[in-house]
C-alpha cells in the first residue's frame, strides 16, 4: 500500500475507466487547450504579437486626457442644450404668427410683432428669474430658521448638562459628594422625564 492509503491498482486503472469516459475527456480538455494556443504549431504570429502589445500598464497620461475629453463632451453638451432653450423662447409658436403678406405694410407689421414679441419673452424671462428668486430665498429663510433653532437647542441642552454637572460635582465641607443631587438625578431617570 502506498501512503495515503490509495491502492496501486487504484491508479492503474484510473487512466482506463469503463467504455473509455475518462480518455474522451482528456482529449477534450486537449483540443480546448490546443485551440486556446491557436492550433498545433502553438501561438499563431497575429495571438503572439497582440498578447505582446496589448498594454495593462496604468498611464496617467492617458487617464488624464479621457477625463478631460468627457469634461469637455459634458460641458459641450450643456452648452447645446442651453442654447436650445434660449431658440425655444426667442421662437413663438405657430398660432402668434401673423400671416405674411406680399406688400410692405405686412412685413412692418411683422417687424413691430418681433419687438413686442422679444419684450414679452424679456418680461416672461424676468418673472421666471424674480420667481426663481423668490423661492430660492424662502428656501434660504427656512434653512437659515432651522440651524438657528438647532443651535439653540444644541445650548439649552449643553446649559442642562452644565448644570447637572455642576450638580453631581458639588462636595461637602469634608469632600464627599453632595448625594441629594445624586438621588434626584436616579430618580428622574428611573421616573422618566418631566413632562
Amino acid at each position: 500500500m502506498k501512503k495515503g492509503g490509495g491502492n496501486s491498482e487504484r491508479n492503474e486503472d484510473k487512466g482506463r475507466k469503463v467504455d473509455g469516459q475518462d480518455v474522451i475527456k482528456n482529449k477534450k480538455k486537449m483540443k480546448k487547450n490546443m485551440q486556446r494556443l491557436g492550433g498545433r504549431g502553438g501561438l499563431s504570429l497575429e495571438a503572439f504579437a497582440n498578447a505582446k502589445t496589448r498594454n495593462d500598464n496604468y498611464n496617467p497620461a492617458i487617464i488624464k486626457k479621457q477625463r478631460e475629453f468627457y469634461r469637455n463632451a459634458k460641458y459641450l453638451q450643456k452648452f447645446k442644450r442651453s442654447i436650445k432653450q434660449q431658440q425655444q423662447l426667442d421662437i413663438p409658436s405657430t398660432s402668434e404668427r401673423p400671416s405674411e403678406g406680399e406688400n410692405g405694410a405686412r412685413e412692418g407689421d411683422n417687424d413691430l410683432n418681433k419687438n413686442k414679441r422679444n419684450k414679452k419673452n424679456a418680461q416672461s424671462l424676468q418673472e421666471l428669474y424674480q420667481k426663481k428668486r423668490e423661492e430660492e430665498e424662502k428656501a434660504r429663510m427656512e434653512r437659515e430658521s432651522m440651524i438657528q433653532a438647532k443651535k439653540e437647542e444644541q445650548q439649552k441642552a449643553e446649559a442642562r448638562r452644565r448644570a447637572l454637572k455642576e450638580k453631581m460635582l458639588k462636595k461637602t465641607k469634608s469632600g464627599q459628594p453632595v448625594m441629594k443631587y445624586r438621588i434626584e438625578h436616579i430618580l428622574e431617570t428611573i421616573q422618566g422625564p418631566k413632562s
